[in-house]
Parts: C-alpha cells; sequence; structure tokens
C-alpha cells in the first residue's frame, strides 16, 4: 500500500451495516407488536336467553323475543332489554321456533 492510498478515505460501511441492523430490529419489533395483538380477543360472556318465544299482542302485531327478557310485574307482562323496556300487557305468550 502506497503512502497516497493510506490518505484516501474508505468508505463508511459501518454505517450502512448499523442501518441494516437498526431497521431489521425495528421490523421485527413491529411484526411481533401486531402479532401479539392479534393473539388478544375479549370475548363477552355468552348469556343464557332462554326459549325462543312470540308475543301476540291485542293489536294484531307480533313480538319475537326469548323467554328471559320478559318479566311478569304487578299484573303487567314487559319486555327487559339491554336498552330498553316495553309494555306487552295484554299479549298473550306463544313458545314457538322463529328464526
Amino acid at each position: 500500500m502506497t503512502r497516497s492510498e493510506l490518505h484516501i478515505e474508505k468508505p463508511k460501511s459501518k454505517f450502512m451495516l448499523m442501518t441494516i441492523v437498526l431497521l431489521g430490529f425495528f421490523a421485527v419489533f413491529t411484526a411481533l407488536y401486531f402479532y401479539s395483538q392479534s393473539l388478544i380477543t375479549i370475548e363477552a360472556p355468552k348469556k343464557e336467553l332462554g326459549e325462543k318465544i312470540i308475543i301476540q299482542l291485542p293489536s294484531g302485531k307480533s313480538v319475537f323475543t326469548y323467554e328471559n327478557l320478559v318479566v311478569k310485574e304487578d299484573g303487567k307482562l314487559f319486555y327487559k332489554g339491554e336498552r330498553n323496556t316495553l309494555d306487552l300487557t295484554g299479549g298473550t305468550i306463544v313458545y314457538e321456533e322463529w328464526e
């Protein structure tokens, strides 16, 4: 090697190698993060709603619901759902399968 070759700057291969290594770590970390997020599942507990029933109202209309959502209080018939309550007084309950 001559004296002039000693003073010529060599390409920075360490910088390129460090960049590739850091990008590799970032890619592996990102992939593991999204994979771990896909493993987490939260399921609501299953509610036992009872048999399927049809309530025939005096007006001729029908209400399709489940047995455990219908409550009798003080001689009145109420549908108590998750967000609302309906007065079904005067309706007759028919135990039938519906789809």
